[in-house]
C-alpha cells in the first residue's frame, strides 16, 4: 500500500484520483474509482442544472460509501453559468470534498472552506498554486503540458513543473496529465508528488459512461493523436486528433493574428462533442484527450486499473529503484 498525505487528507487508500471529466464525470465513474480505492471526482457543469448536479450527487452516494468529490470548472462560456448557484448545490449536498479548476476561484474556494469542504485547487502554473495556497486550498492539482484539456499557455511539462511546485508549496501537491501506469505514478512520487490525477485513462474503463467505440478508439491510439488548438487566443486546450480538430487547427493557423472564435463556433460546438460518447462517432465533434493515449492499451473495470497500477508502483520502488542503490 503506498500512503502518502494525500490518503491521509482524503481518507483513501490509493493515491490516485479521477479527473473531473466535461460529460464523462458522472456518478457511475467517479462511485467505480472511490469503490476501487481512489478518489472519485464528478463534474458539477455535466449536469444541466444545480438541481440535477443535487440528484445525480445522491446517485453517487446510492452506489459508494467511500470518499468523493465534485469539480466547479469556473471558465469564461457563451452562455452565462451559474456558478455560484452550482457551488451552493454542491455544498447544501454535505460534499466534503471540491475539486476547483479555471479562472480565479477566490469566491468559491471561501464559500466551500466556510462550509468545511477540503479543497483541491487544479492548475497549470506554479503562481497560480500560490495564489490558491493563500487562498487557503488543501491541496493543488498541478497539470502539466501533457494533459487534456486546458494546458495553460505555458507548455511546461510534468517533468519540471512537479518539482517546482513540490519546492514551491507548503500543501500537498497531485501530479496531473500523462499518467496512466505504475511507473508513472512512481516516477510522480519520486519527484515528491503525493499522487496522480487521471483522466483520460479512466475514459478507458468498463464503468466510464460513454460509446465502447470511443474507448477503443483511445486504445488503439498512440500519444501523437492529439492537437493544440485555440492557441491564439491563449485559451489553449488539448483534444483528440480527429476531422474537426485538424479543421480548427488549419483555419486557426490560415487567420493568424486574425483568428476569432466565431471562425469555428460551429465546428467548437459542446454538443457535437457531447455526442460523440453517446453514438461513439469519434468524428462529430471535439472531445478531450490527453498523450497518454499512447500508454492505453485496454479497458479494464476501475478497481483492476488502480489496483494494477499500485501494485505497478510498488514493483518498481522495491524492485528496480532499490536494485540500483550500491
Amino acid at each position: 500500500m503506498l500512503k502518502t498525505r494525500f490518503t491521509e487528507l482524503m481518507g483513501i487508500e490509493h493515491p490516485i484520483v479521477q479527473g473531473g471529466m466535461q460529460w464523462v464525470a458522472r456518478a457511475d465513474l467517479s462511485a467505480a474509482v472511490s469503490n476501487g480505492g481512489g478518489l472519485g471526482i464528478m463534474t458539477a457543469l455535466t449536469q444541466p442544472t444545480p438541481d440535477d448536479l443535487l440528484k445525480e450527487i445522491e446517485r453517487c452516494r446510492s452506489l459508494t460509501d467511500k470518499p468523493f468529490g465534485v469539480n466547479l470548472t469556473i471558465l469564461p462560456s457563451l452562455r452565462p453559468i451559474p456558478h455560484k448557484d452550482y457551488a451552493q448545490a454542491i455544498i447544501d449536498s454535505g460534499v466534503k470534498i471540491v475539486e476547483t479548476a479555471g479562472s480565479n476561484p477566490g469566491e468559491f474556494i471561501g464559500m466551500f472552506k466556510d462550509a468545511g469542504c477540503k479543497v483541491i485547487h487544479k492548475c497549470t502554473a506554479v503562481r497560480h498554486a500560490l495564489t490558491a495556497q493563500r487562498l487557503g486550498v488543501d491541496c493543488i492539482s498541478i497539470d502539466g503540458f501533457e494533459c487534456a484539456g486546458h494546458v495553460g499557455e505555458d507548455d511546461i511539462t510534468n517533468q519540471i513543473l512537479v518539482p517546482l511546485a513540490v519546492d514551491a508549496l507548503d500543501i500537498c501537491v497531485i501530479a496531473s496529465g500523462g499518467f496512466g501506469e505504475g511507473r508513472q505514478l512512481a516516477s510522480a512520487l519520486a519527484l515528491g508528488a503525493e499522487g496522480i490525477n487521471m483522466g483520460t485513462r479512466f475514459m478507458a474503463t468498463r464503468e466510464a459512461p460513454i460509446h465502447d467505440a470511443v474507448k477503443q478508439r483511445l486504445v488503439d491510439a498512440g500519444e501523437r493523436d492529439s492537437v493544440l488548438i485555440m492557441r491564439a487566443l491563449r485559451n489553449t486546450s488539448r483534444v483528440f486528433r480527429n476531422d474537426v480538430s485538424e479543421e480548427v487547427a488549419r483555419i486557426e493557423k490560415a487567420k493568424g493574428l486574425e483568428f476569432r472564435i466565431d471562425d469555428v463556433a460551429e465546428l467548437v460546438a459542446g454538443a457535437r462533442g457531447k455526442n460523440v460518447y453517446s453514438t461513439g462517432d469519434v468524428q462529430e465533434g471535439l472531445w478531450s484527450a490527453g498523450m497518454v493515449a499512447g500508454v492505453i492499451n485496454d479497458v479494464p473495470s476501475c478497481r483492476e486499473l488502480i489496483e494494477r497500477i499500485v501494485a505497478d508502483a510498488e514493483a518498481v520502488i522495491r524492485g528496480r529503484l532499490q536494485t540500483l542503490v550500491a
